[in-house]
């Protein structure tokens, strides 16, 4: 069977600035997205990840279907108005156009899809990220496609021995998708030249070198890009299948343990640890720390299992701990140097403004 996996997501509202939208505001979209099973879409799963709630659906009219989108979008600006009659922060946030344009992208939320024919047993990720920008998905792709060290199948599997194709976005070009494609491991050192900026160069897609079948959908959109203006963080989206001809679960969720620096906690405006979190996980220090979660299934027939909860077990109860270390230890430099992102990043924020009024007084001396 063919079977396109959507998921959208947006900030439209939250509780006490930005911790976790209001169970009124959930059960709304829950509802709405739920009364299409069966008519537009096959199954639906609704989650939040820190202020951001996600519409994940199966459905069999493709990618950039205008009939999913448009759903998902109506949804998103109904729950907007609720969040602003709830007197929710940030009601709207991520809903950066007034009118629907065929799909969201382009519009603020984040998308990423998948679509392939099913095997007789199809499993599947679903990472969610709050507080950082999509580069942060660039690192525990590389490891968990081009390295060994976390990727073992890579040398134990004939089905990978050929490696992936990777797509990688120009996310500064904002004319149109400005994409390379580079080959791993042929091309592992060009890859890395560009992964290592993530705020330029991020991930948007994986493809197996054996089957040509897609691995990985990643979402690339640059709020920021859209608005002319800050107006929060992207918080990235992904979709990655699994086992059989591509890595499996624990080699895909291997990276995560690092606590990689990632853009973004507060006003997405400084470095910190990406944190793999529970499902439904809110936000808190220091509107952070970035964080990411992961919801595992299987789809058969379109028909979607109960999400496992990848990051519930106790050992990523140790991670978190060690990821909350270096979280303080780059708060105690504060505002300084690589603590802060560089001023590139900071072009749509006030530090802006208070610069363009400092260059007047600057004087030359001989």
């Amino acid at each position: 069977m063919r079977t396109t996996v959507t998921v959208i997501k947006a900030d439209i509202g939250s509780i006490g600035g930005h911790l976790k939208p209001s169970e009124g505001l959930l059960k709304l979209v829950k509802s709405r997205v739920e009364a299409e099973k069966g008519k537009l879409i096959i199954d639906c799963y609704v989650s939040h990840t820190g202020d951001d709630i996600a519409i994940l659906c199966t459905h069999n009219k493709g990618k950039n279907s205008s009939e999913i989108h448009k759903m998902a979008w109506d949804t998103l600006m109904e729950g907007a108005n609720l969040a602003k009659k709830q007197g929710l922060y940030g009601a709207g946030q991520d809903l950066l156009k007034d009118a629907f344009s065929g799909n969201v992208k382009g519009l603020g939320p984040a998308v990423a899809e998948l679509e392939f024919d099913e095997r007789p047993n199809e499993p599947f990720l679903f990472f969610a990220a709050d507080k950082t920008d999509p580069g942060a998905y660039n690192l525990p792709l590389y490891l968990g496609f081009c390295d060994p060290m976390h990727c073992s199948g890579l040398i134990l599997s004939s089905k990978m021995a050929k490696g992936f194709r990777f797509e990688i976005m120009d996310v500064s070009y904002t004319e149109k998708d400005r994409i390379i494609t580079l080959n791993a491991p042929e091309e592992l050192y060009d890859i890395a030249a560009l992964l290592r900026d993530p705020e330029r160069f991020v991930v948007a897609a994986v493809y197996s070198k054996e089957s040509g079948e897609q691995v990985t959908a990643a979402s690339t959109t640059r709020l920021h890009n859209i608005a002319g203006k800050y107006v929060g963080k992207d918080d990235p989206i992904m979709l990655v299948r699994v086992q059989g001809n591509f890595p499996a679960t624990g080699e895909v969720l291997s990276p995560y343990a690092l606590g990689h620096y990632v853009a973004g906690f507060m006003r997405g405006s400084h470095n910190g640890p990406l944190m793999p979190v529970k499902l439904n996980s809110t936000i808190s220090y220091f509107d952070g720390p970035p964080v990411v979660s992961c919801a595992a299934f299987c789809v058969h027939e379109g028909h979607l299992t109960e999400a496992v909860d990848a990051f519930d077990h106790p050992f990523w109860d140790y991670v978190r701990q060690e990821v909350s270390k270096k979280g303080i230890e780059i708060r105690r430099q504060g505002f300084f140097g690589n603590a802060m992102l560089p001023m590139s990043e900071l072009e749509y924020g006030g530090i802006a403004d208070k610069l363009r009024g400092l260059e007047e007084r600057f004087v030359t001396k001989d």
